[in-house]
């Protein structure tokens, strides 16, 4: 068993960016806040699959290049090597917890 608590994981970027609750060794997931104006980063995966749920905000999810109006309680899951990116282009921030499998980190490839 492996017991976590949010409060005690720190964001990347301070306030904001993923915050990693549980990695490996099969499965990665978290929470990731984006602050007005701030993106995912257009990427993919070549095998980890990816699941978002949307708690908080109302973005834009862009997946292979057609984009997504987000509303709370939205879920998406993207199969390799769907290409994926959000962007919070509204006025509130966005909260969303995300899942990846299989624990894969450096399967991410960057669209930038």
């Amino acid at each position: 068993m492996e017991r976590i608590n949010e409060a005690d994981c720190e964001f990347r970027f301070g306030d904001h960016g993923p915050k990693y609750l549980l990695r490996g060794p099969r499965i990665e997931w978290g929470v990731i806040v984006f602050k007005p104006g701030q993106e995912l980063g257009q990427h993919c995966h070549n095998e980890v699959e990816e699941t978002f749920y949307f708690l908080e905000g109302t973005p834009q999810m862009v997946v292979d290049g057609t984009s997504h109006r987000v509303r709370p309680g939205d879920v998406f899951r993207l199969e390799p090597p769907e290409c994926h990116n959000i962007i919070n282009d509204g006025e509130t921030e966005t909260r969303i917890i995300f899942i990846k499998t299989p624990y894969l980190p450096q399967d991410k490839v960057d669209m930038a």
